[in-house]
């Protein structure tokens, strides 16, 4: 059994930049990953993917884009190497290939079984992220066999799809980026669409993410909203990062050939239960844009921006069905773009609510000396992003100094 103060679960964005936090307060620490840094975005991103957010906006602490290409969108492979060199910079204690099997409390804090061996610690960050194990909704095992499932985190690209029509469910950032790829490799594409957000890709002259930092919205904090759970349940802005600046929505789906049909509820064999709800929830996602707008236009014309020549079109969606024969309509794929869950089965600390997911404010759980990074709206909308996880962690290294301090006390 080997002893350290702080033990980090996860080598992604999270993880390194509490690393890197706890290295500026000379913290001993030890960073554990199931794979290589930033597993998830090697082994479980599709080939085309571009980070939604400009290459400017890619900061960690004491870590920064610096390249040629501010206002570009890094791929995959190339946020990477982003990492990689972070963790280099810090000399980030990183123990890879090392699975956590078990985390339990100890009357001194925390033992974490691995499959090398066990820590003891008196401090435990979970950073494993929001993007954890795809949602597939339970009534997906009604489908029947010859239809192909697969989810954002197996695909790659349409080439491995079987012949046929594909059906997308969801329409987030994912659903609506693998949607129009998928069409435009010549696939008949189905698109059902649930809630979603629908931005600009640039505004007035600018990336919409550079006018929402401008107004304040990214720094909202968890007590300035009225209704926290739905902030946090917000799906991912309609965005996709690309040297062309598109913009894409149901409406540029549409355009492209795709169908839209309103929300997946349920399935009975080839039958495809749908919700009527595509004029209720597009109507719902066009006043958003409108009142999130309206905000930026205020600052935007104060400063003396360009006018709103790119403003986005307002969509018109009639009545939709309520039923779909995946059969007859040559459905052979469904990609299931309906979010990701958090698998807590290896935490055997109590601090798990109903809906198995940590219960928390702002990263310190009830349980002393365990902490959570990474989640969605942790302390402030830009919590999940890779430019706001560290200012969470910076606060929250904070907290666990206190702790190590407060409990090395008691021990003595």
């Amino acid at each position: 059994m080997h002893y350290v103060p702080v033990v980090i679960i996860g080598a992604g964005q999270a993880g390194l930049a509490m690393s890197h936090c706890l290295t500026q307060r000379r913290i001993e620490h030890v960073v554990l990953e199931r794979g290589r840094i930033a597993e998830r975005w090697r082994s479980e991103r599709w080939d085309s993917l571009r980070l939604l957010t400009p290459n400017w906006m890619t900061r960690l602490p004491g870590w920064s884009y610096d390249g040629d290409d501010p206002d570009g969108y890094m791929t995959a492979p190339e946020f990477v190497r982003y990492l990689a060199d972070y963790a280099g910079s810090s000399g980030a204690p990183i123990k890879a290939g090392t699975t956590v099997l078990s985390v339990r409390s100890t009357p001194f804090g925390y033992r974490v079984e691995t499959n090398w061996f066990g820590w003891e610690t008196r401090a435990v960050v979970i950073a494993t992220g929001q993007c954890d194990v795809p949602r597939i909704p339970e009534f997906a095992q009604r489908l029947p066999a010859w239809l192909h499932q697969i989810t954002p985190s197996e695909y790659r690209n349409p080439r491995q799809l079987p012949e046929g029509g594909v059906l997308v469910v969801g329409a987030s950032a994912t659903g609506v980026q693998l949607a129009a790829e998928i069409r435009q490799s010549g696939r008949d594409v189905v698109l059902a669409a649930g809630r979603h957000t629908r931005l600009p890709r640039r505004y007035r002259g600018r990336d919409t993410w550079w006018w929402l930092e401008r107004i304040g919205v990214l720094d909202e904090t968890t007590d300035e909203v009225s209704d926290l759970q739905r902030a946090r349940a917000l799906p991912s802005f309609q965005l996709v990062g690309g040297p062309d600046g598109r913009t894409i929505d149901l409406g540029t789906l549409r355009d492209a050939g795709v169908r839209i049909l309103g929300r997946a509820v349920g399935a009975e064999g080839r039958a495809l239960h749908l919700r009527d709800d595509l004029a209720e929830t597009t109507g719902a996602a066009q006043a958003a844009l409108e009142r999130l707008l309206a905000r930026i236009d205020i600052v935007a014309d104060a400063s003396g921006a360009p006018p709103a020549a790119d403003a986005m079109r307002t969509l018109q969606f009639g009545a939709s069905p309520t039923a779909f024969d995946l059969g007859a309509e040559g459905i052979r794929t469904v990609l299931w773009a309906t979010g990701y869950r958090r698998d807590y089965s290896w935490l055997k600390v109590p601090v798990l609510d109903v809906a198995g997911e940590i219960c928390h404010d702002g990263g310190i759980t009830p349980s002393p000396g365990l902490y959570v990074l990474g989640l969605n709206f942790l302390r402030r909308r830009r919590s999940h992003f890779i430019d706001g996880v560290g200012f969470d962690a910076a606060e929250l290294a904070q907290d666990i100094q206190c702790h190590l301090a407060v409990s090395h006390r008691a021990v003595a």
